[in-house]
């Protein structure tokens, strides 16, 4: 049933609807034949395609002819990391307007979510930038990221940290296709750190050769979801080395009482952990211009959009 474009003032509800609909019949991004839906669309979502604008990034690849080693879904990124003589780094992911029914199934299957195949989500922009600039953090450490989507923040500290090793997981294995597939595409810039991709879910128990093993844990924008907040707090917990120093670094907004409830549950878990609201002059530049309504992102929202830095540690 098409949707009445005669109605500008629809309510969010319906737009998303447009939105999921547009995705699935694979349509351009804008309607020719109504060229207002592509704004009102927009206007729907908190995201934006650029972020806080902190790692340069252009397309290589878009939307080209299908093949069996890259499907016409898919479009690959190249981020020219802000560091001397660094590689360049390339990130295949699926093209935001390819939605498909089997992703929903996959979700079902493992009782998992889909954001990760939605787009390269900003707080992970800010946990790679903020890698970058502390590099210290992780040098001939054992890391792994959580929730990694594509697998950016992963994979700039897999390439420019001098990390012993660094494990990026995801709970959901479309994504995790994707994780190794950009392994494999930056294998030549990861030097003497060992790379691997995992699927971890973060109610598995059944992650024994890893548990109390690392000395950093990053993720970021993991909080969304409050069914999984347990399971996250009980993943990092297990997950982090006991003999010796190690912490937990994440990105998160607010959303409404979404990351207080989860670090309810940090609490419960016996961990301890630091909440820093102004830790990069570079972002909090970037957050104000947003939020004085920088056209560049409508309709940001601190409470949504802007990533509180997250230390947790034993």
């Amino acid at each position: 049933m098409d949707t009445d474009h005669s109605q500008p003032n629809r309510k969010p509800s319906s737009l998303r609807w447009q939105i999921l609909r547009r995705a699935l019949r694979r349509r351009p991004s804008t309607d020719p034949e109504n060229p207002c839906e592509e704004t009102r669309l927009d206007k729907v979502s908190r995201r934006t395609r650029n972020g806080f604008n902190l790692i340069p990034w252009h397309v290589v690849n878009e939307g080209g002819e299908d093949s069996d080693s890259f499907p016409k879904r898919d479009a690959c990124f190249c981020y020219t990391l802000p560091l001397p003589n660094a590689p360049k780094l390339f990130l295949r992911q699926r093209c935001e307007d390819c939605v498909d029914l089997n992703d929903f199934e996959v979700c079902n299957r493992y009782d998992i979510d889909n954001t990760g195949l939605v787009c390269q989500w900003p707080s992970e922009d800010v946990l790679a930038y903020y890698a970058i600039l502390h590099l210290g953090s992780f040098r001939s450490k054992r890391v792994i990221e959580l929730g990694s989507g594509y697998g950016l923040a992963g994979l700039v500290i897999a390439m420019v940290a001098e990390a012993s090793e660094v494990v990026i997981s995801d709970g959901n294995p479309q994504v995790v296709d994707y994780i190794q597939c950009n392994i494999d595409a930056n294998s030549a810039s990861l030097g003497s750190t060992k790379v691997k991709s995992m699927v971890l879910h973060w109610d598995q128990h059944e992650v024994s050769d890893i548990l109390g093993t690392f000395d950093v844990i990053v993720a970021s924008d993991c909080t969304f979801f409050k069914e999984f907040h347990k399971g996250l707090a009980r993943t990092i917990r297990c997950l982090l080395k006991e003999d010796g120093p190690s912490e937990a670094i994440l990105f998160s907004p607010k959303r409404g009482d979404s990351l207080d409830k989860f670090l309810v549950e940090v609490k419960h878990s016996g961990l301890h952990f630091t909440i820093t609201e102004t830790y990069d002059t570079e972002i909090w530049r970037w957050h104000k211009k947003f939020a004085n309504g920088d056209p560049s992102w409508p309709n940001y929202d601190s409470d949504h959009c802007y990533p509180l830095l997250v230390t947790i540690t034993r």
